[in-house]
This record gives structure tokens, sequence and C-alpha cells, in this order.
């Protein structure tokens, strides 16, 4: 105890709880800080309502269409002549394998074919018909690198700046806390996740970590309903309803006003709020009958193959369209982790989400929202150019690559129709421009209107960051007009 208070009412009310924080932002509000702390500018409440950048930003909106298990780059996006040429011969590096049991050192070209798409002329494979529609929109970083063979050390990565490390917010909670939300209505942070189960690593993939749960990914279901119980029964509807809100709103403040400072508490009344809010906005938002014929095609909503994940790429697109701030698709499990018979699974993984990928940035242009919503497609690490399980031609597959692999980005100032980074001449290793995942989340973060260094939380004593300090930089060669500051 001190003195008449617990020790978590202590901290709560001062300097390491959110109050001190809170009491920060108003005196610099009022410009009443001598020295202003070269952070970014935290909530004066547990809020999501839309906050200053530290300057102007180019992007408003993210969605991410995070594929687990590791796309194979030298199959899909990354054409290698050499390893066809040397196809069946023994490879003279070194690797670095997941498997070793299965692994052998004899290299595999791709059995698939590559050739120039689009007014720029990069080249995709015939496995992604419909990439190969939208190339002169995206930018394709082809050198990308964890370090890391393993599925979850680098979804870590990827999702929350540190390798490994569990409990740390993701970059879907930093946006939505350094931005809030454009509407008040829905959730700023949504993730619509897959029929067939979780991803792997399951919720550290839209964890708030150490932040308030108030930016914690909100989860749709993956079948209608997408939101249970968010119609109330009809004899509770109307005025009743009404009443009933306002009641407990009066009693979840003069709870509140008696233990100030708790951000769990807030963060519940918060959500409480927002649940009665969304019963219009959210119905409205995730309902796709009023789409028209052509957009459900383009979706390829009319197909069995590709309807459920057209779906959600059509949702991705009407959250944004309502001010959603962050928007993550997953696929249950790991559907790319392709260590045997990759000529019978690359493909139809491909006809699930090629389509529906291509159909989103068609899309997002057509409306005039690609310019402020950054689009990204790309898994944890990428596959190994020779074989994994050799023997019979049907069984093969490749091994886990965190060394060199591609992912894709489209919208929010990214320059389109452009290939950065390159691996080497078999594809097993980032050799020109490489980028971490820390590269990639500096780079959003700035295109978000923050400086990665100063967007800061104080958690622990400590200015924690999302790239916490690592070596990284923003990759300024990627965007269409870096500001002047990186010039």
């Amino acid at each position: 105890m001190f003195g008449n208070q617990s020790r978590r009412e202590f901290l709560a009310q001062n300097a390491m709880g959110v109050g001190g924080v809170a009491l920060a932002w108003l005196l610099k509000q009022e410009q009443l800080l001598a020295n202003p702390a070269d952070v970014a500018t935290p909530p004066s409440a547990l809020d999501m309502k839309p906050r200053q950048t530290h300057f102007a930003p180019q992007a408003n909106a993210m969605i991410s269409m995070f594929m687990h298990g590791g796309p194979s780059h030298v199959d899909l996006m990354d054409p290698k002549p050499e390893l066809t040429k040397y196809d069946g011969t023994e490879f003279k590096g070194d690797i670095q394998y997941s498997f070793v049991k299965r692994a052998s050192k004899t290299l595999m070209g791709s059995p698939w074919k590559f050739a120039p798409q689009g007014q720029c002329g990069t080249e995709i494979s015939e496995l992604l018909p419909h990439l190969s529609n939208i190339v002169d929109d995206i930018c394709l970083v082809r050198s990308m690198h964890t370090g890391f063979n393993g599925h979850e050390v680098s979804i870590r990565y990827w999702h929350s700046g540190i390798p490994a490390v569990l409990g740390r917010p993701t970059l879907g909670a930093w946006v939505t806390y350094a931005l809030g939300c454009e509407s008040q209505d829905l959730p700023a942070y949504m993730v619509l996740t897959d029929p067939g189960g979780p991803p792997v690593d399951g919720v550290h993939n839209w964890t708030n970590g150490w932040m308030p749960p108030l930016f914690q990914g909100t989860v749709l279901r993956p079948k209608e309903p997408r939101i249970l119980n968010l119609q109330p029964p009809a004899h509770l509807k109307g005025e009743l309803q009404t009443k009933n809100l306002a009641l407990l709103a009066k009693l979840n403040r003069n709870h509140l006003e008696r233990h100030p400072g708790e951000a769990d508490l807030e963060a519940r009344i918060a959500s409480y709020e927002l649940a009665a809010r969304m019963q219009v906005a959210a119905t409205e938002a995730l309902d796709i009958s009023g789409e028209s014929k052509s957009t459900l095609k383009m979706y390829g909503i009319d197909k069995p193959e590709t309807k459920e994940y057209g779906t959600r790429c059509l949702l991705a697109r009407r959250l944004v369209e309502r001010g959603v701030r962050f928007v993550q698709l997953f696929l249950g499990g790991q559907p790319w982790d392709n260590h045997n018979s990759i000529q019978k699974s690359l493909p139809g993984i491909c006809r699930r989400t090629d389509q529906p990928s291509a159909a989103l940035i068609l899309d997002l242009k057509q409306r005039g929202l690609l310019d402020t919503t950054i689009v990204h497609w790309g898994g944890e690490i990428g596959r190994l150019p020779v074989v994994e399980n050799q023997g019979a031609p049907g069984q093969a597959g490749r091994d886990h690559n965190g060394q060199g692999f591609s992912s894709w980005f489209a919208g929010g100032g990214i320059q389109g129709g452009i290939t950065y980074g390159e691996t080497d001449e078999f594809g097993h290793r980032a050799v020109v421009d490489k980028v971490t995942p820390n590269d990639i989340q500096a780079t959003l973060l700035h295109q978000f209107g923050f400086d990665y260094n100063k967007l800061t939380y104080r958690y622990n004593a400590r200015d924690q960051q999302l790239t916490n300090g690592r070596e990284c930089r923003v990759v300024k060669e990627i965007l269409a007009n870096p500001s002047p500051a990186l010039v």
C-alpha cells in the first residue's frame, strides 16, 4: 500500500500509468511543455479519434493479405534461368535447412513458365495470371530477408518488430494507436480469419501486446454471421434498448471515476459503447448483397475455388471504404508450406488467392482508394531452390528459406510497376538491396506520416518502438514521392 492507495492505483496515477501519458499529451496540446518529448502524440483518452501525425501522410489505411507458410518466390515472382539450366545438379554453396533428414543439395528448376507482363515488363509465373494483370500497379520486392527459416520466429518479426519475441504489439496495433480511426462506429483494426481454422501462431498475429486492449485486432468470424449477437432480440429493440444503454453508460462512467487510470477498464467501456454503435454500421459494412454482379465476378465470388477468399477481399475493401484503418486477411494453418508435392499443392493455393488479390487492387483503384490505401501481399519466408523429399517426381517439395524471398506492395504512395532488390542466381539469398521486416515497418510508418524512431509507447519505464531500436531504414527507393527529409 502507498498511503490509502493500492500499488496498482499508485502506478496507474503516476508517470508509468496512462494518466501520466494523458497529462503529457494535454500539456503538449496547450504548448505548456518547455521541451516537448520527441515522440508521437499519445491519445488523451483511450479512444479511437483521429490523431495528429509527425508529417503529412500519404496513406490512411492498410490491407495486409498475409500468406502463412512461405510462398515459393522462385516459382511465382522471381524467375531464375540459372536454376532451370542447372536443374538436377548439385548446389555448390551452403544451405541452411529446416528438415535435414529430408534435405538434398539437388537444384530444382521451376516447372512453371515465366513471361514479362504489363508495360513494366516484370516477369511473373503462369501460376499467377491475375497478378500479371495488375503488375503495373505493384512494387515487387525480390530481396526480402529475415535471416531465420522458422515460421513463428519470422512471423513475429514481420508483425511485431523483433524475431521470436512474444507479447509485443503488432503493426496493426501500432498503426491504430498512432492514427486512431476515421470511423467511430467500426473497430479501427479488423481481422478476417479463414474457415479452415486460425493461422500459425494464432492470436499473436494480431495482439495488442502491452498496449491497452483497445488496440487489439477485432476478429470477424469466417462465416455468417460474421459477428455473433450483433442485433438484440426483437423484444429489446427500440426505446427500451436505448434506455438500457444510457443506464449502462452512466454506471460505467461512475465506476470509472472511482478507478481513474485503469487502462483495461477504460478499454472495456469503450468496447461496450462501440458494440452498440456497430449494430448499424457493421451490419451494413458486412452486407455484400448490394454489390454489382460485375464486382462479385471480378473477385471470383461466382466460382467455388475463389468464393470464400474473394468474399473476404471484398469485405476488406468495404471496411477501409468506411474508415477502418487496418485490415488483415489470414489463411488457415500455412497452406504455402510446400514441403512435398509442390507441383500439386502450389497451383491449388494460387487458384484460391490470385484472382481475389488482384481484384482488390483493381477495385480500390477504380474507386480512388488505392492512392491512400497500402496493400501488402506476402508470407513470412520463401522456399529453397533445392529439392526436399527427393525421389518420386510427384513428391518433391521445397524447404523453408528466410535468406531471400519476395513480397509485393501497392498504393499509399508506393511506386507501381517496379521491382526492387535481387536474390542470387539460384534464388537462395538476397544479395542486392536486402530488405528486412523492420525496413518494411519503418517504410509503412513513414507513409502513415510517422518517423519510426519517434513513434513510441511508454511501457516498463522506457519508450518502446515497433522496430525497438533495431538497425533499419525507410526504403525510399520504392516510394513515389519520398518526403524531403529522405531525399
